[in-house]
């Protein structure tokens, strides 16, 4: 089944969505249905020039968890070599702009992080929920990643590459820094060769739930 959302921002069970991981369409992506939609593992995904909103809800979910996370060897190369910095939360504009706009994704017919995503996620990251990583080269930002922080979970959105393995980068340091504050799960969304090579695997709906509603907080 796939739901048509309406005005309030309260949303369906996803175990009766579409097997296939498509759950609904309408609404609209206000902070305050994001806020709803991410601990249940739902998320839009549509070209944003396009209407209507679609929404995500996989029942089986393609996470990393923070001690799985995969170094390979160039990486622990790249990582001893010191030529690049990670923090967490310096520059959220920076990334989540650099993530619409490198190798021209913006312009693709099926781009899907336009302005009104962008807008709603800064006002995510003001209200404590939207957090970024990122890599710098210098003073350059060469790199980064964000998501949604839920409790102990980090729900991952987008991340970008200015200079080889800088993504990758990013997405180590926020596993370890998980590590340190006893984060559960990154979640990835959907499966690519990327997150796969970097050590996700699938976990069921109910054990994501689990995690997600564990309470406890971390401090990114």
């Amino acid at each position: 089944m796939i739901f048509e959302l309406s005005r309030t921002t309260d949303f369906p069970d996803p175990r009766f969505g579409d097997k296939s991981g498509f759950y609904a369409i309408g609404g609209d992506i206000s902070p305050e249905r994001l806020t709803k939609a991410y601990p249940l593992g739902i998320f839009p995904y549509y070209c944003f020039r396009l209407e209507p909103i679609c929404w995500w809800a996989p029942q089986e979910r393609f996470v990393i968890f923070p001690e799985e996370i995969h170094v390979s060897h160039s990486m622990r190369n790249m990582m001893n070599k010191r030529r690049y910095r990670c923090t967490i939360g310096k520059d959220f504009y920076g990334v989540i702009c650099g993530c619409a706009g490198v190798d021209g994704r913006c312009d693709e017919p099926n781009a899907w992080l336009g302005p009104e995503m962008i807008t709603s996620w800064l006002v995510l990251h003001d209200m404590g929920y939207g957090q970024s990583v990122e890599v710098w080269e210098g003073d350059e930002l060469v790199g980064g990643l964000y998501g949604f922080v839920c409790g102990r979970c980090f729900m991952g959105e987008s991340m970008f590459s200015l200079v080889p393995g800088a993504s990758k980068l990013a997405l180590i340091h926020l596993a370890r820094e998980m590590q340190k504050q006893g984060g559960l799960m990154i979640d990835c969304q959907l499966e690519t060769p990327h997150m796969k090579s970097m050590g996700a695997r699938y976990i069921s709906y109910d054990a994501y739930l689990e995690m997600t509603s564990s309470g406890g907080t971390m401090n990114l």
